[in-house]
């Protein structure tokens, strides 16, 4: 059973070293802006709009394992292609590298990483419309991405190089994880959890979603098969938010959950339930 097709994702939780320097990275170099803040937790995103950034401290914590299930990036949707080309220009105003930029087909990305090493894609979608399909089913590619045509998005005059804040209706759009072992984490996201197989042919991935979006969750274990998880309370991954339409809705996937083997446990912010590479999903509700 699939779950509901407008089931959405809230945010993504690190657990970081320094939680000053992360917050300020992710101001000055991705855009966002912190929310607030609760103890030892900030919470980022678009002015006006949901959290998408939950930043953890935990400096005692230990460093994840190189070869670890995890983290691969948390995504940060942007709602245009001129958005992204403000991004593009902020990181490079800011003095950060790019990891890497792919036209997707379905979207066009940007990439890098945090100071503690956390992945991170910043990405724009085309319009549904013009998504390619093979055989039923989405197709993908990483072609490269021609960053100066992203760049001409910018207007002829505008802010200075960086100026500014991520756009509002900026969103987590997707998680994409490692995991050592990609049939049992598919299968839990598939079967146990009831999100979607979109794509399941590029070699050592697979991408799941509701509601017909190309990916909520992305699995690869392109540098971790057969990696265990890392040990408990290290840095990087802490959480990552699936939103259900209702109370009922959320009961449902609780209940099959339960009955695949995956018992969510109680947490002041809702059921929490654990996928077999030791990411832990959060069950809310809107």
């Amino acid at each position: 059973m699939s779950l509901p097709a407008d089931t959405t994702l809230g945010a993504v939780r690190l657990r970081v070293a320094d939680l000053e320097g992360l917050t300020s990275f992710y101001e000055r170099v991705v855009g966002l802006r912190a929310q607030g803040r609760d103890g030892d937790l900030v919470r980022m995103g678009a002015d006006g709009g949901a959290p998408v950034l939950e930043l953890l401290a935990r400096p005692d914590a230990p460093r994840r394992p190189d070869f670890s299930s995890g983290l691969f990036h948390h995504a940060i949707l942007v709602p245009s292609r001129e958005e992204l080309a403000r991004a593009l220009e902020r990181i490079a105003a800011a003095g950060w590298r790019l990891t890497g930029a792919s036209d997707h087909l379905v979207s066009e990305a940007l990439y890098l990483r945090d100071p503690e090493g956390n992945g991170i894609e910043i990405y724009r979608d085309r319009p549904r419309d013009e998504w390619p399909f093979e055989d039923g089913r989405i197709r993908m590619a990483s072609d490269p991405l021609d960053l100066d045509d992203i760049l001409a998005e910018l207007p002829a005059e505008h802010a200075a190089p960086g100026a500014g804040d991520i756009a509002p209706g900026t969103k987590l759009g997707h998680v994409h994880l490692q995991a050592g072992d990609l049939g049992g984490s598919g299968e839990f996201y598939e079967h146990a959890l009831g999100l979607d197989m979109m794509v399941r042919w590029l070699p050592g991935a697979l991408f799941l979603s509701a509601g017909g979006y190309h990916h909520h969750v992305g699995l690869n274990e392109w540098q971790t098969r057969g990696a265990p998880p890392p040990p408990a309370g290290s840095l990087g991954l802490d959480r990552f938010e699936l939103v259900l339409p209702g109370d009922d809705e959320r009961s449902a996937a609780v209940d099959r959950l339960a009955a695949a083997g995956f018992e969510p446990e109680p947490s002041e912010d809702g059921p929490l339930v654990r996928e077999p590479g030791g990411a832990a999903v959060l069950l809310a509700a809107r």
